[in-house]
């Protein structure tokens, strides 16, 4: 009697498929978000990212502006327009003047059902955050928040959205194989803002919301503007100088704050220093803190860990100060400085202050 091999049973795939019913879904959208005219940063600079994945698709690029049916709203969407958008949708209604969930998601959920993106992309704002889960939760599909990668997978068209997670020490990549749109919330400061073209134009396509005031269960009594403009602005500034725990304890900032005060830059610090209440939260950079893209990033006892690392990376110019010469940081630093930062910082600041009195303020 012979004897046989049994087969190896054979794999299954691991491959999901798209539901049928998304054939259709094409195209990427960009929420731009507004407060009373004036649109977040963050809008611009997902609206470059998004230039980017609508020619890897080869297909339109959209912005999509909630808002009162004024001039100024038509304005946004051309400004939309400058900054790579080939068209703007214009969702626009008298109870859309200031932000509320049911109706903003009312209106972003039914523009998604009529003309049907593969991508939407929202900032990772108090705004963004709270309106792009209710209406991913309402169209059923899925969401990935606070990314730091955006890309295409060539054999799928799938969107890529990279983010930390395990408290930032690893980074993964979610795909969304089954539904469509495609969401992924992204901080302010993680993509470079893309240069504004105003020769560029398209298409304004208006719709009205049809909701009455009646119809809306929050109502707006009044507006408060912003009273902690006095905070620090760590996603704003063109230069931050940042201590971690090598600093050794809290008046030891001081030496930062001496630096940050010659440079006219904002004082950071990483999770350990703030957990160590050493400074304020508001200055905490990384994954559970600000995500900050300054033209100048100066490290000063931080070991460089990804959590810190994500919140940080996309600076122009990155100068990490450390003495572990194995340190990570070393390793996507563009300068490194192998010293005690408490040496270092003062005679730092001391060259930079003999600087600027030679050119006259000119770093």
């Amino acid at each position: 009697m012979s004897e046989t091999t049994p087969k190896a049973p054979a794999k299954k795939s691991r491959r999901v498929q798209l539901d049928p019913k998304y054939a259709g879904y094409k195209g990427v959208w960009v929420y731009v978000e507004q407060e009373r005219g004036e649109v977040h940063p963050v809008s611009w600079e997902l609206m470059g990212k998004g230039r980017a994945l609508a020619d890897t698709l080869g297909v339109p690029l959209a912005g999509v502006l909630l808002g009162p049916d004024t001039e100024a709203s038509r304005a946004l969407c051309r400004e939309a327009m400058h900054y790579g958008a080939d068209l703007c949708y214009l969702m626009a209604d008298p109870v859309l003047a200031d932000y509320r969930n049911q109706p903003y998601t009312k209106g972003l959920t039914e523009l998604v059902l009529r003309f049907q993106p593969e991508i939407l992309l929202l900032g990772a704002t108090s705004q963004g955050r709270d309106l792009a889960g209710s209406v991913a939760t309402t169209l059923e599909t899925g969401l990935t928040a606070d990314c730091t990668g955006l890309e295409i997978d060539p054999e799928n068209r799938s969107l890529l959205s990279s983010r930390p997670t395990f408290g930032g020490s690893l980074m993964c990549t979610i795909v969304n194989l089954k539904a469509r749109p495609q969401m992924a919330t992204v901080r302010p400061r993680v993509m470079p803002m893309p240069d504004a073209d105003p020769s560029r134009s398209g298409e304004i396509v208006p719709l009205p919301l049809g909701m009455r005031e009646e119809e809306i269960v929050t109502k707006v009594l009044g507006f408060i503007p912003d009273e902690e403009s006095h905070k620090p602005q760590l996603a704003f500034a063109d230069a931050i100088v940042s201590g971690g725990r090598g600093m050794g304890k809290a008046e030891n900032f001081r030496l930062l704050f001496d630096l940050a005060q010659v440079l006219g830059a904002e004082v950071g610090a990483s999770r350990p220093a703030v957990h160590a209440q050493w400074v304020e939260a508001e200055r905490q950079v990384g994954q559970s803190g600000k995500t900050v893209r300054p033209r100048l990033y100066i490290a000063a006892g931080i070991s460089g860990a990804v959590q810190h690392r994500v919140g940080m990376e996309g600076s122009d110019v990155i100068v990490a100060i450390n003495t572990d010469r194995e340190a990570p940081i070393f390793d996507f630093a563009d300068y490194g400085i192998l010293g005690n930062a408490l040496e270092v910082l003062p005679a730092l600041t001391e060259a930079f202050k003999r600087r600027l009195a030679k050119t006259g303020g000119e770093a």
